[in-house]
């Protein structure tokens, strides 16, 4: 369903609200608002499968642009407000858009103005940049009456660029209306989480990431209510929980650590009983941090492994994850897992290897934006509807799915194979580390050595030998072989807001020692 559909039974009943200064908009204007922007879309040209992009900040309108370009059959592009001027520009117009919708309020408002001027439709969100139209004066004059028929249109996202540029994922065509109920992710979503009209869904993350975004759209389409946080705080998140009575919620795992952080009496001190299905994913979670979540809200968390290519999908629940620590999974609900060799050969329970997902008959494999060689390198060399990403993983007896690491992450040191991910899993657990990076650098004699990135906590002194005191914590937890050997204390890890470590940007030279 849509917000018309609520917004005809429940028009006054929030449909989102900012948690910080409590702006609200409810299912009536939801519907009203995007309706209008959708019509001024049609009005300036926009036919579907058309892209528009939209850079701002989490606000109302980034609901608003989603429905709008959903119930005009375009493909709507969340690009990374993080981003450089140069960087958003680069997907703005690698994605083609018809459309731009940009907040003044961000500090490269200006300068991506300037580089976006090519844009043949240029909206602004707040203050308005030079060259743009103001988006409240485009909503006043678009027409509010309905079309006979609003085709849906789709997200197309782009990847994190954690390995290189960004790349557009594009969905493949569906003849469905905006009021259609057979959104397969909708359905998924609403079998497996439970998302239905009393869900309150908190979104602590960026809504230009993949799961966020699509988990306001369903609950948005259920008739739930989605609270948006404009940023991540630890204690500002119990807050958030406490107040709005949060049944739903999404995570990725240094926000777990960072509230298991907190001191335990101003942890317990929030009541966070209303929860009912926290979720989490974009990056792996250490088993410990798992487990003490769990211990913590209940047996209420949950973990999904899949990508913004929407290749496939693996879940586990916390029983799940207490009998098998480290897993995200079992696969069966959105395609099948493949354990294969670097030839393509399928590998038996206990190898690693890439991992494929088996797209299902009905489903088209993605297709990565105007570039066929890349799709190209993720398809299987003899199973044209198996696909990957570059993770690498295993299999137990029992179809759980351990991942090791992403194909580029992988150290060989001395011919020996060793994962970043175990080390840094590790290492997150440290009272005195905040966050974690391990990498694999040239070394004459063994090829690669391991080294860490470390950033510290707040409460380290400078005079403290943080290395040396995290190589002897690690001693008797990890193999000596795994164990760094070199650490660097650092600022600040180049970490997306969604959790994921870009590992390119990573500097020797910038470390503090």
């Amino acid at each position: 369903m849509y917000p018309g559909v609520h917004a005809v039974a429940n028009p006054d009943k929030p449909a989102v609200i900012m948690a910080d200064t409590g702006q609200t908009l409810t299912y009536q204007q939801l519907e009203e608002r995007s309706l209008r922007l959708a019509n001024a879309f049609r009005d300036r040209g926009l036919v579907p499968r058309d892209h528009v992009a939209v850079v701002a900040e989490n606000r109302l309108e980034i609901v608003e642009a989603l429905w709008a370009a959903l119930r005009t059959g375009t493909l709507i592009t969340a690009v990374n407000r993080h981003l450089t001027a140069e960087e958003a520009a680069y997907i703005v117009h690698d994605c083609g858009a018809k459309a731009l919708l940009l907040s003044g309020e961000l500090e490269t408002a200006d300068e991506l103005a300037g580089l976006c001027a090519d844009v043949p439709q240029r909206i602004g969100i707040g203050r308005t940049p030079d060259g743009f139209e103001r988006y409240e004066d485009v909503l006043a004059a678009a027409s509010a009456v309905k079309p006979e028929r609003e085709p849906r249109g789709d997200d197309m996202l782009y990847s994190s660029g954690t390995t290189g540029r960004p790349k557009g994922i594009l969905p493949a065509p569906r003849e469905l209306d905006i009021s259609s109920p057979e959104v397969p992710l909708i359905q998924l979503f609403t079998q497996v989480f439970g998302f239905d009209s009393d869900t309150v869904y908190l979104s602590p993350a960026p809504l230009y990431h993949a799961a966020p975004l699509r988990f306001v759209m369903t609950t948005i389409a259920r008739g739930g209510t989605v609270v948006v946080m404009p940023r991540f705080d630890a204690r500002t998140a119990l807050e958030v929980i406490q107040e709005h009575r949060v049944t739903h919620s999404q995570w990725v795992p240094t926000m777990f650590i960072r509230m298991l952080k907190l001191p335990q009496e101003e942890r317990e001190s929030f009541d966070v009983s209303s929860m009912r299905c926290a979720i989490h994913a974009a990056a792996p979670c250490p088993a410990e941090v798992k487990r003490k979540m769990i211990e913590w809200w209940g047996p209420v968390i949950f973990e999904y492994y899949a990508s913004t290519e929407s290749a496939g999908l693996t879940l586990v629940n916390s029983e799940e994850s207490l009998r098998k620590p480290g897993t995200v999974g079992r696969d069966g609900l959105m395609g099948t897992v493949h354990i294969c060799g670097p030839d393509g050969e399928e590998l038996p329970a206990g190898q690693t290897g890439i991992v494929y997902f088996e797209v299902e008959e009905g489903r088209e494999p993605f297709e990565y934006f105007g570039d066929p060689a890349k799709t190209a390198e993720s398809r299987h060399p003899d199973h044209p509807r198996w696909v990957t990403t570059g993770d690498m993983g295993w299999l137990d007896e029992d179809r759980y799915l351990f991942l090791a690491d992403r194909t580029s992450f992988l150290i060989i040191t001395g011919g020996v194979n060793i994962y970043p991910q175990e080390i840094e899993n590790a290492l997150a657990l440290h009272p005195d580390v905040r966050d974690v990076a391990v990498v694999g650098e040239p070394d004459e004699e063994l090829g690669e050595v391991v080294v860490a990135y470390l950033e510290p906590e707040d409460h380290v002194r400078p005079e403290q030998n943080l290395g040396e005191e995290v190589r002897q914590w690690l001693d008797g937890r990890l193999s000596r072989f795994k164990i760094p050997r070199r650490l660097h204390t650092i600022d600040a890890l180049p970490r997306t807001p969604t959790g994921k470590l870009v590992k390119r940007k990573l500097d020797p030279s910038r470390a503090l020692s």
